[in-house]
């Protein structure tokens, strides 16, 4: 796997950042918010996490989008 250039990781950072941000707005932490979308705390933790070297596709964005009610767009409006 190629090494991400520096834009990359700042907006893998971004996104990760945003997950987080829109999912504490919830009111749930990372393993309430599994349990209620039936998923594991681990995938949450995934898709927050700035260390992993791997970004997030764009499906799962809009599947997290979905499970908190917001539009792609809306996700991105930051």
């Amino acid at each position: 796997m190629a090494e991400l250039e520096k834009e990359d990781i700042i907006l893998k950072n971004k996104i990760a950042d945003r997950i987080q941000f829109l999912r504490i707005e919830t009111g749930l932490s990372q393993s309430e918010f599994a349990q209620k979308h039936d998923i594991d705390r681990q995938i949450i933790n995934r898709w927050e996490s700035t260390i992993n070297k791997r970004g997030i596709t764009i499906y799962t964005i809009n599947k997290f989008c979905k499970m908190i009610g917001i539009s792609l767009k809306d996700f991105f409006d930051f």
